[in-house]
């Protein structure tokens, strides 16, 4: 097995596989490592990927991956740990992977000992952990370290050997393996996902690192591949049962980082798995949360946020009727006496498929919910929170421009505090969100953070609007300056609002392209700085040689040059009169002509020519291109942007801001008492892990696993009966069976060209052996002394006396060669006469023939009749 997986065999190992090889108990820490290290099968062309990349050390432990040796000694033997931290590089975000965590690296650490301490220090893998404080959590910690047992097999063995194998055929770039491993083993989905956002890491790692374009490219289709396999068993399982596919994407993975197979999807950007029906049906019921509205839903939540009693008229779902639970919620409305099965399937989406005496059986429901229960679903929806935020920031703006539009006073007036108000407690907000964050440690929370455009937008507009605010409260000219920040901010909170248009189905594609074309845009800007630069410097040069330097010079340069690419070309100023002595039409005196003035109408035509008419039009045919691009898929995009905003609404305070501080005192009082008064129960949700995840007991796991394999195996199926029965897979099979019945055509034709030969042959040697035979019988009738006609009576008269029957064989005499009585070769030539030995050797010399040789003989009649072959020297 190890050698089929060292040069990536695939069909050995899964030959192997199927005749009863244990994957379990072959696989261990040792030959996973060994496995790592291997240098033999396909070339790994990935040894620079992160070549420019050296203080980060998940990026330095890719170089040792990939065989840039930098800095570490020739001989270094990968870990796991560092496999780990490769895999934490490239999943980016919160990922954290099993082989990194303390667990793990105690287990390593037994098992082995401290083979390589340098490389750990170096990789500061050492001290990860806080150090204990006290005696009494040291001896824990060395208890917890000997309850190891190292001499138990089952230690050093992986629980899903499968996942750690297709995570080697990933790294190494082994695609056959991998999607052979792929399908083994539980979480077919998840492994997927997981080698989808490997393969598009790797491939920029290499686009990043300027590699051969077709290494990234191969990466690209081979995460392409892997993404396409996640959706088609999406798509499987939701045909066959749309509760337990919801199921799938909203589990919590404990083997993959406690991530769900919907966040590993928007981690790998799969817009297709996020566009996908079950998907969005799980995300639509997450947004509406349990308001259960037909039409004009946007319409009913404004007028039920300015106008609250309207909320008792608007009707909710409530219990099982939602397919969106929080799990808390979930968990204590399960009844203990509950079916398996039931327990293990989400509840549907029911608005589109509920029948008529349904709806009336919840209309009869609506009037047992509590008033209090209808206020805090109502205004707990993400949709609703979405409303009351944009109506609160849309109140926010107008205060704003109303104090940058009117005189500013000394001291803030109730409008400017008010928007000051809603900018601080909008920066709370924001550290809530970083705290609130997935990852564990702090700068990690910060840079996941960073990872989105808006919360960028948002850090720069709330950090200019501080720098105003402490120059405004300062005495003139300082409050003037903050002022101009004022005004200069507020582009940055108008920006923001198209944010708000990414949950508008036709708007939100819009947003995408404005992203993507400024993108294309600023390579434009590149191009067009070199051509406007040319042109700006030779004209100032030209038109202005006795200039001071100064900074307005810097300005003059770019300015007209500029304005020329809208239309504006300042026709007065491109060949003005000018000579000495000479006056205009009014009678001024011309200014002397400057040399060298007449070339820049001429350098000013080059300059329009390529700027306006080569650069701009180069430029629309980008944004075109870019367009048509967007376009052909704005479905996807505005369901992928969806799920960040649904996420975003979700995990928000209930009150926007400047309001959202009371929420923020209630979560911070919230939390203190939980931990005062009591440690986190097990199995209890943190507030991070909010959402779109659920914890499943071991059961219903068993039950996901099994439903997972056997929609594994579907698909598989009608894949193969698709090939089968596609028109390609007839054509190919048809020309190999075409090929088949030509290869069989060309061995009969050969066949037929040995026959000709050996025909050939026969006629000649039967050519031949009438010639001997007409020599013969002239030499016999002149031995004999009588002519043809006697000898033929003769003949005729001792084949009439000695009939076939009445001949009795006797023996074999001189038979040597043991060849029959009728052998056309050994015997040329059969003559039954009655003659006496010596005569027949007397012809024998006259004929120049062999020594006569008696092959048999016979009795008729009391006389002896022998025969005689006779044969050529």
């Amino acid at each position: 097995m190890m050698d089929a997986l060292v040069l990536d065999r695939v069909d050995f190992v899964k030959l192997l596989l199927e005749n009863g090889v244990n994957i379990h108990h072959f696989l261990t820490i040792p030959r996973l490592e060994e496995l790592y290290n291997t240098k033999l099968g396909p070339a790994n062309t990935l040894h620079a990927v992160v070549r420019d990349v050296k203080k980060v050390r998940q990026s330095f432990l890719f170089q040792v991956q990939y065989c840039f040796k930098g800095n570490l000694p020739p001989d270094y033997q990968i870990t796991l740990i560092d496999i780990g931290l490769v895999l934490e590089y490239l999943m980016g975000g919160a990922y954290r992977s099993n082989y990194t965590r303390k667990a793990f690296r105690n287990l390593y650490n037994n098992l082995y000992g401290l083979k390589r301490p340098k490389a750990l220090k170096l990789l500061g893998m050492e001290d990860d952990e806080p150090r204990p404080k006290g005696k009494k959590k040291a001896k824990k910690k060395k208890e917890e370290e000997v309850e190891i047992d190292v001499d138990d097999p089952e230690v050093c063995r992986f629980k899903y050997p499968f996942h750690e194998l297709m995570l080697w055929g990933v790294l190494m770039k082994r695609q056959k393996m991998a999607l052979f491993l792929w399908q083994r083993g539980e979480e077919a989905m998840a492994k997927a996902l997981v080698a989808c956002k490997l393969y598009k890491a790797m491939a920029h790692e290499c686009s990043e690192s300027e590699l051969v374009d077709d290494i990234s490219q191969d990466l690209e289709n081979n995460s392409k591949e892997f993404g396409q396999l996640a959706y088609e068993l999406l798509d499987q399982s939701y045909k066959h049962d749309e509760q337990v596919a919801m199921k799938l994407l909203t589990y919590e993975l404990v083997n993959w980082s406690n991530s769900t197979c919907l966040k590993l999807a928007v981690a790998a950007k799969q817009r297709d798995f996020i566009a996908h029906t079950c998907s969005q049906m799980l995300l639509t019921d997450m947004w509406m949360g349990c308001l259960r509205i037909g039409k004009s839903p946007g319409l009913k939540v404004i007028l039920g946020i300015i106008f609250p009693p309207l909320i008792l008229l608007l009707d909710f779902r409530l219990g099982d009727d939602a397919s969106y639970q929080a799990p808390a919620r979930k968990e204590e409305g399960k009844d203990k006496d509950d079916d398996t099965k039931s327990s293990k399937v989400l509840d549907a989406n029911t608005d589109a498929t509920s029948r008529k005496g349904d709806e009336e059986e919840d209309s009869t429901k609506i009037h047992k919910i509590p008033v209090g229960k209808r206020f805090f679903e109502f205004y707990n929806a993400p949709f609703t929170k979405f409303w009351f935020n944009t109506i609160s920031y849309l109140g926010y703006l107008m205060l704003y421009n109303y104090i940058i539009l009117v005189k500013m006073e000394r001291w803030p007036s109730i409008q400017e505090w008010t928007v000051i108000a809603y900018i601080l407690t909008l920066g709370t907000e924001k550290v809530r969100q970083i705290l609130m964050s997935e990852p564990g440690k702090l700068k990690q929370k910060i840079s996941v953070w960073m990872e989105e455009y808006w919360n960028i937008t948002d850090l720069v507009a709330i950090s200019t609007f501080l720098l105003g605010l402490m120059l405004r409260l300062q005495p003139e000219p300082y409050m003037g300056y903050g002022r101009v920040i004022y005004c200069i901010d507020i582009i940055f909170w108008y920006i923001r609002v198209l944010d708000i248009f990414g949950v508008n189905k036709y708007l939100g594609p819009y947003v995408m392209m404005i992203g993507k074309m400024m993108i294309d845009m600023m390579y434009f800007v590149v191009i067009m700085l070199v051509v406007l630069m040319s042109f700006g410097v030779a004209r100032q040069a030209i038109l202005h040689p006795d200039e001071e330097p100064t900074w307005r010079l810097a300005r003059n340069i770019f300015y007209m040059p500029y304005w020329m690419i809208y239309g504006e070309v300042f026709a007065d100023s491109i060949d003005p009169p000018c000579g000495e002595h000479l006056y205009d039409e009014d009678g001024k005196k011309l200014p002397p002509c400057i040399p060298g003035a007449w070339l820049t109408p001429a350098i000013m035509a080059c300059y329009l020519l390529v700027a306006n008419i080569l650069l701009v039009n180069l430029l629309i045919a980008v944004f075109n291109n870019t367009f048509f691009e967007v376009k052909s898929i704005s479905n996807q995009v505005w369901k992928f942007q969806r799920y960040q905003l649904i996420m975003t609404f979700h995990d928000r305070p209930i009150l926007p801001p400047p309001l959202i501080i009371l929420s923020h005192l209630y979560i911070l009082f919230n939390r203190m008492f939980k931990r005062c008064a009591r440690k986190k129960q097990e199995g209890e949700l943190d507030e991070k892990d909010r959402g779109l995840k659920l914890r499943l007991n071991p059961e219903e796991l068993k039950f996901l696993y099994e439903f997972e394999e056997q929609c594994v195996e579907e698909y598989f199926r009608e894949k193969e009966d698709e090939q089968q029965s596609s028109s390609d897979e007839r054509i190919k099979v048809t020309s190999e069976r075409v090929e088949n019945m030509s290869m069989r055509l060309e061995e009969v034709n050969e066949r037929e060209n040995t026959m000709k030969a050996s025909l050939q042959t026969v006629d000649l040697r039967l050519a031949q052996l009438e010639e001997l035979h007409g020599r013969m019988a002239t030499a016999l009738e002149k031995l004999a002394g009588v002519d043809r006609l006697e000898l033929t009576r003769t003949y005729s008269r001792n084949s009439s006396v000695c009939d076939p029957s009445n001949l009795l064989r006797q023996g074999s005499i001189n038979s040597a060669d043991g060849y029959s009585l009728y052998h056309p070769l050994s015997f040329p030539f059969l003559l039954f006469i009655d003659v006496t030995y010596s005569s027949l050797q007397r012809l024998s010399f006259t004929l120049q023939l062999s020594p006569v040789v008696v092959f048999s003989y016979w009795t008729c009649e009391g006389k002896v009749l022998c025969v005689y072959s006779l044969e050529r020297k």
